[in-house]
C-alpha cells in the first residue's frame, strides 16, 4: 500500500484564494481592508525569511501589510511600546511578534501585552484560555488550525477517531489537543497526547487512527511504530546533513516518510505539508480579526 499524499501546498492555495475573495467582497462593501503588522527583533536569517513570506502573503490577498524591524538590542520596554502602539492603531487588525525574541525580552510579557482581538498567532494567555474553554470564535494558533483544515479538506475528519499527538508544546501539541477535543469543525475526536516522558511510545502510536507528530527529531517515527491505514501529519522540519545534495543538507520531518508511507493511508510530505498551512491560517486569522474588530458579518 502506498499512502495518499496530503498536499499542504494545494490546500493552502485554496484557503488563500478564499481569503482573498472574502477580502475583496468586504472591500467592495465596507470599503476597508485587513491590516497585518509583523514585528521582527534582531537579524536571525530564518526569522527574516519567515517575516518576509508572511508579509508577501498578506499583500497577495489584498491586506495592508506593515513590517517593523528592530535591532537585537531592543529592550523589553521598547518592544512593549511598539505593541501598545499597534494595539491602538485602527488600521492594524492583526499583530505578529516573530519568535524567538532576544534573551533580554520576556516572550510571556510580550504575548500577554498583545490585544487578544489582534493576536493572530493565538498565543496570548487570554486566547489560550478561551481555546481551552472551547470558545468556537477564538483566534487559535495557526499550525494546529492548519492541521485541522488539512484533515477535514482531505477527507480525514477527526470526528469519532482516535488521534495521537506526539509532542506537548504550547505552539502545537497542547492547542492541537484542545481543537480536536472541541465540538467545532475538525473536533469531536478522542485524543491521546504523548511526549518525551511517555513510556512504551510505540504502543501508544500504534493505537492511532490519526497520528500527529511535532517533536523536532528527524525521522523519529518509523514503520514499526504505526499501524496499517493510519493518517499521518508530520509537523517537523529538520535539516539533516547530506553531502549528496548541492546545499549539503536535506529537509526531513519527524516521520520516516519512506517507510511509514508504505503503511499509512494518507501522509503529509516535508516540505509541502504543514508549513504552507501555517502561513495560510495566519491570513485566515487576520481576516477573522478584522471582521470581529470592525463588527462585520463573517
Amino acid at each position: 500500500m502506498s499512502a495518499e499524499i496530503i498536499s499542504g501546498t494545494d490546500i493552502a492555495r485554496q484557503i488563500r484564494e478564499e481569503v482573498a475573495q472574502k477580502a475583496r467582497e468586504i472591500a467592495e462593501g465596507a470599503g476597508g481592508v485587513p491590516g497585518l503588522a509583523t514585528v521582527l527583533v534582531g537579524e536571525d536569517p530564518a526569522s527574516q525569511s519567515y517575516v518576509r513570506m508572511k508579509n508577501r502573503d498578506a499583500e497577495e490577498v489584498g491586506f495592508r501589510s506593515r513590517q517593523i524591524d528592530l535591532p537585537a538590542s531592543t529592550s523589553e520596554d521598547e518592544l512593549l511600546g511598539w505593541v501598545e502602539g499597534l494595539n491602538a492603531d485602527p488600521d492594524i487588525h492583526g499583530i505578529l511578534v516573530q519568535l524567538p525574541l532576544p534573551g533580554q525580552i520576556s516572550e510571556a510579557r510580550i504575548l500577554a501585552a498583545i490585544d487578544p482581538m489582534k493576536d493572530v498567532d493565538g498565543f496570548s494567555p487570554v486566547n489560550v484560555g478561551r481555546l481551552s474553554a472551547g470558545d468556537p470564535d477564538v483566534l487559535a494558533p495557526c499550525t494546529p488550525r492548519g492541521i485541522i483544515e488539512l484533515l477535514v479538506r482531505s477527507g480525514n475528519d477527526p470526528a469519532g477517531r482516535h488521534v495521537v499527538i506526539v509532542g506537548r508544546s504550547n505552539i502545537v501539541g497542547k492547542p492541537m489537543a484542545a481543537l480536536l477535543l472541541g465540538r467545532g469543525r475538525g473536533g469531536n475526536a478522542t485524543v491521546t497526547v504523548a511526549h518525551s516522558k511517555t513510556k512504551d511510545l510505540s504502543e501508544i502510536t500504534r493505537l492511532a487512527d490519526i497520528l500527529i507528530v511535532a517533536v523536532g527529531r528527524p525521522e523519529m517515527i518509523t514503520a514499526d511504530m504505526v499501524r496499517s491505514g493510519v493518517v499521518v501529519i508530520d509537523v517537523g522540519v529538520n535539516r539533516v546533513d547530506d553531502p549528496s545534495k548541492e546545499r549539503g543538507y536535506r529537509l526531513t520531518g519527524d516521520v520516516d516518510f519512506e517507510s511509514v508511507s508504505q503503511l499509512a493511508s494518507a501522509i503529509t510530505p516535508v516540505p509541502g505539508g504543514v508549513g504552507p498551512m501555517t502561513r495560510a491560517m495566519l491570513l485566515s486569522n487576520t481576516l477573522a480579526a478584522y471582521v470581529s474588530i470592525e463588527g462585520l458579518e463573517a
